[in-house]
């Protein structure tokens, strides 16, 4: 399922890397041309590495730039379910003045981040495990020119990147919500 869609963090690097040497180069020749080819190289980078870390989520599911699904670990969405019911016994404990009731609310929530943090860690660590067997396992069949098994590797790397891009979106919208 793997597009080749050079939406890789490697290539972004590489893209952007290219530019600033470029970008040198224009700076020793007084090119305009080089000037040019340089910023064109550093946006094409840049332009790569966000959609590179594109994600979103429906439902129980993380979607990367890859357009590979990946189901998130079911302590994510037991965890969140749970926070959300806690933080409600929570509120209707203090509309009522019911301490037994927000206690409630506060120990429900208190579970429902750790579970989604455990179910977080699992997604990530798998996510990193999949992308370097991936990696590892296509390169391995590009030597031997089998396409069917580079195609099998290449899925396996975007799984896992979609694993993590899912765990990313879900800890940065955690640190918005907390600024606000």
């Amino acid at each position: 399922m793997s597009s080749n869609d050079n939406t890789s963090s490697l290539k972004s690097v590489l893209d952007t890397a290219t530019g600033y040497v470029n970008s040198g180069i224009a700076a020793l020749t007084g090119s305009a041309g080089d000037q040019a080819k340089a910023d064109e190289y550093k946006n094409k980078g840049a332009a790569e590495s966000d959609l590179s870390h594109t994600a979103a989520k429906v439902g129980p599911y993380s979607i990367s730039s890859t357009g590979v699904p990946a189901k998130d670990d079911p302590n994510r969405s037991q965890g969140q379910w749970d926070q959300t019911v806690g933080s409600a016994k929570e509120t209707v404990g203090n509309l009522l003045g019911s301490e037994d009731w927000k206690q409630a609310g506060r120990e429900q929530n208190l579970q429902g981040q750790q579970a989604e943090a455990k179910g977080q860690l699992s997604d990530y660590g798998k996510g990193i495990s999949d992308r370097v067997q991936g990696a590892v396992g296509g390169a391995a069949a590009s030597l031997t020119g089998d396409r069917v098994e580079q195609q099998k590797y290449a899925d396996i790397h975007d799984e896992g990147k979609t694993r993590q891009r899912g765990v990313e979106l879900d800890l940065d919208e955690k640190a918005r919500a907390q600024q606000h």
